[in-house]
């Protein structure tokens, strides 16, 4: 079991103490770290030994830049703490009310092969893997599918010429929050579905690997869907909310603050439900023995085994 996954066994269980790892993890501050130090972040919180004040922030580099499954260095910009930074941007200028789809496409396109992209680099290594062409095929099939879907509430608007406030309202500021939980949702499950058709790796209580299992690949899969469909759902409808809200006492004034509410709050709910989504359900995610295939149940010596779940 990588060392990562060590870590979160002995130190992530609960909500409150993965919320705490990862208001750390996602510091900004540690993208500036090279390869070097990131490895020997790593070998030293693998290797056991007590850290001293100084190296305190070795765990945190090596949670915040090598993945739990396969031991190696993310790509900087699909870090966790690179999500905020290059997320909020493409979520706010996707989000805006535009006159025209074609922006509105653009922005979603940017947008959802992120997501896609953050999605596929964090997942799980599975018992058969797909070639790169049908990984690309997958992934781009995706991207395309969701941008569409992401851009249909200005499509309506312009394609019905949409003239009435209160319907304008619904399709800019109602539908785009259950849409946006939707498809996020299916972002993850779709370009992760290959560890649902063929399994990730299970481990019994001492850090062993005993096989694969697709059941622990679905769970892992659909945990990880749901707290990214409560990520950007939340983050959808709290600007939306206030904008409603304050709108009648707002149209008296200029659109600077408007779009000043609009961006502020997108940024307050944004940085919010990272942490708060990332800390939904354990990393290192447990499953019981029942619920793993016959060959794998003999392996649970406690009742459960254990798997990575990805971000």
């Amino acid at each position: 079991m990588d060392p990562n996954l060590l870590h979160w066994k002995v130190h992530g269980q609960s909500f409150f103490s993965r919320l705490r790892i990862w208001a750390d993890v996602l510091d900004p501050l540690l993208l500036l770290s090279s390869d070097g130090e990131i490895q020997k972040a790593h070998t030293r919180l693998g290797s056991g030994e007590k850290l001293s004040k100084q190296d305190a922030h070795l765990p945190n580099l090596s949670l915040s830049a090598v993945h739990a499954d396969s031991g190696a260095t993310l790509p900087l910009v699909f870090r966790p703490p690179a999500f905020l930074p290059l997320s909020l941007p493409l979520v706010l200028c996707s989000s805006l009310p535009h006159s025209k789809v074609t922006p509105a496409l653009f922005w979603q396109f940017l947008s959802q092969s992120y997501s896609a992209g953050f999605n596929l680099t964090h997942g799980n290594s599975t018992s058969e893997q797909r070639s790169s062409l049908n990984k690309l095929l997958l992934t781009a099939g995706t991207v395309s599918y969701a941008t569409c879907a992401g851009a249909l509430p200005q499509i309506f608007i312009n394609r019905l010429n949409i003239q009435i406030p209160s319907v304008q309202n619904f399709f800019r500021k109602a539908l785009p929050v259950p849409l946006s939980a939707l498809l996020a949702f299916a972002n993850v499950y779709t370009v992760r579905s290959e560890e649902t058709e063929t399994g990730i790796k299970v481990y019994d209580s001492n850090g062993n690997q005993v096989g694969f299992s697709k059941a622990a690949g679905m769970k892992a899969v659909r945990e990880t869907a749901l707290s990214r469909a409560v990520m950007f759902g939340t983050t959808t409808a709290v600007p939306n909310l206030l904008v409603l809200l304050f709108q009648k006492r707002l149209s008296q004034s200029s659109d600077f603050k408007v779009s000043l509410l609009r961006n502020m709050s997108c940024l307050f709910a944004l940085g919010l439900m990272i942490p708060i989504s990332f800390s939904l359900y354990p990393q290192l995610g447990t499953i019981k023995r029942e619920m793993v295939e016959e060959e794998l149940q003999t392996a649970a010596a406690d009742g459960q085994l254990y798997y990575h779940r990805g971000l």
